[in-house]
């Protein structure tokens, strides 16, 4: 699809200038909307190629790009997901619906079962204007819950015969990705990843295994993880910590084991320091329908900071 302000071309890896423009302009968008367009998994996605992507670049009559858009098909059961942008000086001449409905016929060609599933990060007006026009329905909703890094850890005793210990790269992988699909079964999100997933985030610069706890029992089998991160300061804020993920064997919940392990991760987050200053909040996501998970949060200090939309195509 295209107007006379530009078309759509989609391929199934952007080369490297073009990612490059892709970053520069979602930068862009960061500080003009105040969230950023676009998820962890697209970025490294479309930095490194995946099979059972597409990407599609928005471009000027002049091949400019001024905006992007994400296509993953690799989850047979939910269907395809995007993630799109348009760059803030190009915003106003219809270029977003153009965008849209060219992501709509590109999942189309690839899976007529099933509409195409789309997150708009930070739930902004425009895009929920943009959403109920395409014919797009909101189904699920995904917080950025935050607290003061200085915060009380609420104290917490070790289940009996468990001990914990940092990862240790290319000697845990290939168990911490059979507990990670065995804690995350009902989210194929999470639970799908394969080694090729957790390589790239080890390659990341902010990978660090000092931050990134596992749990065992007394067989030195692993139970249970508390994976952190840190972000950079940047746009005006400090730099963040994040609690990246939590899980904890099926058979182990109930114990107390995933509140030790929340709380250690946050201890560890309290002691980092980035240029000799400590972070200045910890993050982390949650679906907001899991209130189970919201309120052990909210008692541990987090505050809904933003909150992504995901929508599903209705046509």
């Amino acid at each position: 699809m295209a107007n006379a302000e530009g078309f759509v071309e989609a391929v199934d890896r952007a080369d490297a200038a073009d990612v490059a423009v892709v970053a520069e302009l979602a930068d862009e968008a960061t500080r003009v909307d105040g969230v950023g367009p676009l998820s962890e998994q697209t970025w490294l996605q479309l930095r490194h190629g995946a099979s059972g992507a597409r990407e599609l670049l928005l471009r000027r009559p002049d091949r400019t790009v001024v905006g992007y858009a994400h296509l993953d098909l690799s989850d047979p059961g939910e269907g395809p997901s995007g993630e799109l942008f348009v760059a803030p000086e190009a915003r106003g001449a219809g270029l977003g619906r153009v965008l849209v409905q060219a992501l709509i016929d590109e999942a189309r060609s690839r899976d007529k079962t099933q509409g195409v599933r789309v997150w708009a990060h930070g739930k902004l007006p425009a895009a929920e204007h943009l959403a109920g026009r395409m014919g797009f329905g909101a189904f699920r909703e995904l917080w950025q819950m935050r607290r003061a890094v200085g915060l009380p850890v609420p104290e917490t005793s070790q289940p009996t015969g468990v001990a914990v210990r940092t990862f240790v790269p290319g000697r845990d992988d290939d168990a911490w990705l059979a507990l990670n699909a065995k804690a995350f079964a009902h989210h194929p999100e999470q639970g799908a990843w394969t080694h090729d997933d957790l390589r790239r985030r080890i390659a990341e610069p902010w990978f660090d295994p000092a931050g990134f706890f596992l749990a065992e029992d007394a067989d030195r089998r692993l139970v249970g993880f508390h994976w952190t991160k840190v972000h950079p300061a940047q746009s005006g804020e400090g730099a963040l910590g994040e609690v990246y993920v939590v899980g904890v064997d099926p058979a182990f919940q109930g114990g107390g084991l995933g509140k030790l392990l929340t709380a250690v991760g946050l201890t560890h987050l309290a002691q980092v320091r980035v240029d000799g200053e400590p972070l200045s909040e910890v993050l982390l996501y949650v679906d907001g329908d899991n209130q189970p998970a919201v309120s052990v949060y909210t008692r541990l200090g987090f505050r809904v900071h933003t909150v992504d939309v995901m929508y599903r195509h209705q046509g």
